[in-house]
């Protein structure tokens, strides 16, 4: 959330309401932490009194037992209470940023592909990470610690009035200038300490990114300029940051002073009353240790109340995730468009989610759904958001059980908009999808994607081991299926050659590009899906690996349908159907040679991008 330059932000009821979403769950356990905190507190009130007590004994030749027995019983009391205090709320702090944190990362993983890549990745870490750690103290100890300083400063000007009237109005004076200068500089503070968190925000967005194209930033040469760019937030966020610290040592530094002239004043008035035979010695001396005592409840109530604005904003920042699109969402805003009965609603963890209802999770065998087309696209248009030029328009495509289907263009044509409609990462604008002859709001997104398999272009590998990699998406795969896949793509043997084998780890540097598209091929080739989507799964491929991987996708083809976005002409010659796009249109279909000989577009790639190929080497030309 950004603040406005000139403004502040002010602790209002709405926004209390937001901090506080997050501590109900919790509320009998913060109930017992307040308790134990005014508990403590009542001890730590009583102590001046009881040396009071002591003070009198002794000026009267009275028995010291008695209230030393007294002040041992209350420090032994407090100090249990504190203890069970500090614990508790320590426990369910962590157990409030916990269940933050799962919610979060459970919400942008449901999402829908388009709301999650629309914020820079690192913007969203934060969130998770720096966010959530403000929750700890702004949704459990700062509510409990603002009743009991509360409570526990009044308790002490109650009881400093019962001591000396005279004197209690020289604190009152000390602590009203104090308040106003507080109330005065604490909304500078939570400004300034929220503009830092945007900036904190941003500097890990972008630094997330440019990790991401390190060797691209390497090789441009632009080390410096990006760091310059990331550290410019950075800056920001310190000079937020070090505006935050003077103004808080400026309102500690009047707190303090001001204590400790009311001191001051009190030595003075209360050794005048002493001296007039007004005053008591113990009574003073009660009064001056609540005096010194009175900076505790004037710096909890500051602390949490900075604590308190903050949290605020980061569970403001962290509510703006609750507005990312699921795509459970998605699925009702189609259902509100194409009114279908099969469907029904669920009840999940209090809160309801309209679901699909699959209509048939498992493939037919009949003769007549045999005909029927695995998948179909019919007068499908798509755009990438409510305002956004179609990326797809009026689309028409089939494609059968078996047989390999190829998806050619120039960039910006609407290849990968097709394969996310298929993968219902995106929802159409118009038309409709099939599978198996039925729409695809007739089928929840995990009865789709069971039946599909997914290699993306730039072949990411998830965090973890080969092992943990390949059974992604189907994790009761046994140690002989993944050596059978690991064939396949011609990777078995250097995984075995592996000290770890299969439980490698794996990360950035530790394979190259043509090894993460073989194990992301394996993956799929693992699911053994009806429909096996490529986004040119043989890029980075050499020759000789390129031709096994071929053969490969020729065989799967054979017993399931291939659809690949093709950018060499090996994926293209062998394909039954190329299909071609244009401006996010079908523009042509046909085999290799038929395209060749009537589509000029698909001629003009072919011959454009044309690569002689050595005598006896597999032809690579590529299609952009």
């Amino acid at each position: 959330m950004t603040v406005p330059e000139g403004t502040s932000p002010k602790v209002s009821v709405p926004r209390l309401r937001i901090l506080w979403s997050f501590a109900r769950p919790h509320q009998r356990s913060l109930a017992l932490a307040l308790v134990l905190a005014l508990v403590g507190s009542g001890m730590g009130l009583a102590t001046p009194m009881v040396t009071k007590g002591v003070l009198d004994a002794l000026g009267g030749s009275d028995s010291l037992r008695g209230p030393l027995l007294a002040l041992l019983v209350l420090l032994v009391v407090g100090s249990v209470v504190m203890y069970a205090q500090w614990t508790l709320l320590g426990a369910l702090g962590e157990r409030v940023v916990l269940r933050a944190r799962e919610s979060m990362v459970r919400r942008f993983l449901r999402a829908t592909v388009p709301a999650v890549t629309r914020r820079p990745p690192g913007e969203l870490v934060t969130r998770v990470t720096s966010d959530t750690v403000l929750l700890h103290q702004a949704a459990t100890g700062a509510p409990v610690g603002l009743i009991n300083a509360v409570v526990m400063l009044f308790g002490t000007l109650v009881l400093m009035g019962v001591l000396d009237l005279v004197l209690l109005g020289t604190v009152a004076a000390a602590v009203a200038v104090v308040g106003v200068l507080f109330a005065v500089l604490m909304p500078g503070i939570a400004t300034a300490q929220q503009r830092a968190q945007d900036h904190l925000g941003r500097l890990g967005g972008n630094l997330e990114g440019a990790l991401r194209a390190i060797r691209t930033v390497k090789a441009g040469r632009a080390e410096d300029r990006t760091a310059e760019r990331i550290v410019a937030d950075a800056r920001i966020s310190a000079e937020h940051g070090v505006r935050a610290n003077r103004r808080e040592a400026l309102a500690w530094t009047i707190a303090l002073a001001g204590i400790q002239l009311a001191i001051i004043l009190v030595l003075g008035v209360g050794a005048w009353r002493v001296a007039e035979g007004d005053l008591e010695v113990s009574s003073l001396i009660a009064f001056l240790l609540y005096a010194f005592g009175l900076m505790d409840p004037i710096s909890e109530l500051s602390q949490n109340i900075t604590a308190l604005q903050s949290g605020i904003a980061a569970a403001e920042r962290i509510r703006e995730t609750d507005d990312l699109d699921s795509e459970e969402g998605a699925v009702r805003a189609v259902h509100a468009v194409h009114e279908d009965p099969v469907r029904e609603a669920v009840v999940d963890a209090g809160e309801k989610s309209v679901r699909d209802t699959p209509v048939r999770d498992t493939p037919v065998r009949d003769a007549a759904a045999q005909d029927t087309p695995v998948l179909e696209l019919r007068d499908v248009t798509a755009a990438y958001g409510p305002d956004a030029k179609p990326a797809v328009r009026g689309v028409d495509l089939v494609i059968p059980r078996h047989g390999h289907t190829a998806i050619v263009g120039p960039s910006g044509a609407g290849k990968t908009t097709l394969f996310s409609l298929v993968l219902r990462f995106l929802e159409p604008t118009g038309g409709e999808l099939l599978l198996d002859g039925r729409p695809y709001r007739d089928h929840g997104h995990d009865a789709i994607r069971s039946r599909l398999a997914y290699v993306e272009q730039d072949t990411p590998v998830v965090p973890g081991t080969i092992r943990d990699n390949l059974l992604l998406s189907r994790p009761d795969a046994t140690d002989a299926e993944l050596r059978r896949v690991l064939d396949e793509v011609r990777l078995a043997e250097k995984v075995e050659a592996l000290d770890d084998g299969l439980d490698t780890p794996l990360s950035g540097a530790a394979v190259s590009g043509g090894e993460r598209q073989r194990i992301a091929l394996a993956r799929a080739l693992l699911r053994t899906p009806d429909v096996l989507l490529l986004d040119e799964a043989t890029a980075q491929l050499d020759g000789l690996t390129e031709a096994a991987v071929q053969s490969c996708v020729r065989a799967r083809a054979a017993t399931g349908a291939v659809v690949t976005i093709a950018h060499r002409l090996s994926t293209v010659i062998d394909a039954d159907t190329i299909v071609v796009m244009e401006a996010g249109r079908v523009r042509a279909r046909g085999s290799h040679g038929e395209l060749l000989a009537t589509d000029t577009l698909y001629r003009e790639l072919v011959e454009a991008l044309r690569i002689a190929a050595p005598a006896g080497c597999p032809e690579s030309t590529i299609l952009g």
